[in-house]
C-alpha cells in the first residue's frame, strides 16, 4: 500500500504574541512580556482523514488555523499544506485550504449565487470551472440561490459559509466551531455534508467544543492545551487511555447487607435495587462479577454499562498538562 503524504504537516511551530498590557519584565532588555500561543508543536493531519483538533478556550486552536490560512504570521517553525510550504509557496498553500470561520461574514446585499461567484473570482477560478450550482445543491440551498443573503436563516448562512470555503476545490477543509449555537437538525445536515466531502477525498480538520461530535465523526484526534499538543492519536487508541467501565445491575430485591462474595467487588448503591460496579476491563472481566451476584441468590432484572468517552480523556489530559 503506497505511503501518502500528510495533508497538513507542522514542525516545531512557535507563535509568540507580545503582551498588550505594556508591562516590562526585568532581565529581558526592556522588551514587553512575550506570551507563547503555540509552543514548538509538531502535528500531522493524514490525507483523507476526518481530523479533530480539540482544546479548551485559549489553547491555541484559532492561532494554529489562522497560521495555516495565512492570516497570522508564525514566529518560527514550518507549515506545509499538501506539501506546499506556507513561506516558500504561500499562494499555492492558501489555495490548498478552505476555512469556515466561527463568525458568519456574508455581505447581506448579495445572493448565495453571487457570494459563491465572487469568491470563486477572488481565487481566480475560470468561469468554465466554477461549481456554483453544484455547491448550492451540496449544502441544500438551490432553492435560495437568488434570495438575499440577509433573508437566510442562521443555519442556511452557516451552510453557505461551507460552500464559500469550497469554491476553489481545496483538498483541505477547516471547520472552526461550525455548529456553535445551531440546532440539532442543522448539525445533522452539516455533518452529512462533511461526510460526503470526506468520501470525495477532502481532508477535514474540525475544531469543536461538542466532544460527542468529534467522537462520532472523526477518525484521528489531537488535543492541544496551553499551546502544546498533549495527544495526537487514532480515536480508538486515544479512548483506550482510560480503561474504566461502570456496570449498573438492577435487582429484583437487594438486601441491606450485601453478600460477602458481591461485597468484595466494592459496589455502590443507587436507590434501593441497583448496584454499581466500577472496574477496569484490562484487569477484571465482567463475568465473575455477574456470577457472584447470581450465586449469592440475587435476581438480576436489568443491567447496563457505561464506558469512558472522549470527554473523560479530554479532561484527564487537559487537567494534567
Amino acid at each position: 500500500m503506497p505511503v501518502r503524504n500528510p495533508a497538513v504537516e507542522i514542525k516545531d511551530l512557535l507563535k509568540v504574541y507580545k503582551a498588550t498590557n505594556g508591562k516590562k519584565k526585568p532581565g529581558r532588555e526592556g522588551d514587553a512580556v512575550r506570551l507563547p500561543a503555540l509552543d514548538h508543536i509538531d502535528l500531522e493531519v493524514p490525507q483523507g482523514s476526518l481530523f479533530a483538533l480539540l482544546g479548551p478556550n485559549g489553547a491555541g486552536k484559532s492561532t494554529l488555523i489562522n497560521i495555516m490560512a495565512g492570516l497570522v504570521l508564525k514566529t518560527t517553525g514550518n507549515v506545509r499544506i499538501c506539501g506546499r510550504d506556507i513561506d516558500e509557496n504561500p499562494r499555492n498553500a492558501r489555495a490548498a485550504i478552505g476555512v469556515v470561520p466561527q463568525e458568519i461574514n456574508l455581505d447581506p446585499f448579495f445572493t448565495p449565487r453571487e457570494v459563491l461567484e465572487i469568491q470563486a473570482g477572488l481565487y481566480g477560478v475560470p468561469r468554465a470551472r466554477r461549481r456554483t450550482d453544484e455547491l448550492l445543491r451540496l449544502v441544500g440551498l438551490s432553492d435560495k440561490a437568488d434570495s438575499w443573503s440577509r433573508s437566510l436563516s442562521g443555519g442556511m448562512r452557516r451552510r453557505l459559509m461551507v460552500a464559500k470555503a469550497l469554491v476553489h476545490a481545496p483538498p483541505v477543509l477547516v471547520l472552526d466551531e461550525p455548529t456553535a449555537g445551531v440546532d440539532i437538525e442543522l448539525r445533522r445536515q452539516l455533518w452529512d455534508n462533511v461526510r460526503t466531502l470526506n468520501k470525495q477525498g477532502v481532508t477535514v480538520l474540525l475544531t469543536t467544543h461538542y466532544l460527542e461530535e468529534a467522537e462520532q465523526l472523526c477518525d484521528t484526534i489531537a488535543i492541544i492545551n496551553r499551546g502544546k499538543i498533549v495527544a495526537c492519536e487514532e480515536k480508538e487508541t486515544l479512548l483506550s487511555r482510560i480503561d474504566n467501565k461502570t456496570l449498573h445491575v438492577r435487582l429484583r430485591e437487594c438486601p441491606l447487607d450485601i453478600p460477602e462474595r458481591v461485597a468484595m467487588y466494592r459496589p455502590d448503591r443507587e436507590g434501593r435495587r441497583t448496584l454499581i460496579f466500577r472496574y477496569s476491563p484490562g484487569e477484571q472481566a465482567v463475568g465473575p462479577i455477574l456470577d457472584a451476584v447470581r450465586d449469592s441468590g440475587l435476581e438480576i432484572v436489568d443491567l447496563s454499562t457505561d464506558e469512558s468517552d472522549l470527554e473523560d480523556v479530554f479532561l484527564q489530559l487537559t487537567r494534567a498538562a
